[in-house]
């Protein structure tokens, strides 16, 4: 989304943020009224060590991450949703931040993620994921490690598949 003409760049950063919080409020209420199986939380690496087998660790180096694939967190599963949109708004300046620079057209560091299957889990870069996919960026550049898990992978949304 440009930054509108009549609006400063703070009030579209405001604006943005504001409205990024409500997706991710307005999705929770519609998740708990629905009754929903599914979650609206993003999935927590922690719970990976759970899985019974050794996780092997590969440094793959700089990629490019369809926006999409990642859906988990490294130590922050409750700031965000699932589709990383903000959930407190504890995190707005921080947000505000990259997006006033998103806005600017200043291009943002790449993120820190960790792969397990085709799912990521963002170490660090939780703010720059979750505007990147407020504004609809498909793709970030990040420095990935990847996991392997004995038993099994995970799928794109997190769901644990038999090898």
């Amino acid at each position: 989304m440009a930054v509108a003409d009549y609006m400063s760049l703070e009030e579209q950063v405001d604006a943005d943020f504001c409205r990024a919080h409500r997706k991710a409020l307005l999705r929770r209420i519609r998740t708990r009224f629905r009754k929903d199986t599914a979650s609206d939380e993003l999935l927590c690496f922690d719970d990976l060590r759970k899985i019974p087998g050794a996780m092997r660790r590969i440094h793959r180096g700089m990629r490019t991450v369809l926006v999409s694939q990642i859906g988990g967190s490294v130590g922050h599963c409750s700031e965000f949703d699932r589709d990383f949109m903000p959930t407190r708004t504890s995190v707005g300046e921080r947000w505000k931040g990259i997006d006033r620079a998103f806005h600017r057209g200043d291009e943002p560091p790449p993120v820190n993620l960790y792969k397990v299957g085709g799912f990521y889990f963002v170490l660090d870069g939780h703010h720059r994921v979750s505007v990147a996919s407020y504004h609809g960026v498909e793709w970030l550049e990040a420095h990935v490690t990847e996991f392997g898990a004995g038993g099994g992978v995970w799928n794109e949304r997190g769901n644990r598949e038999s090898a």
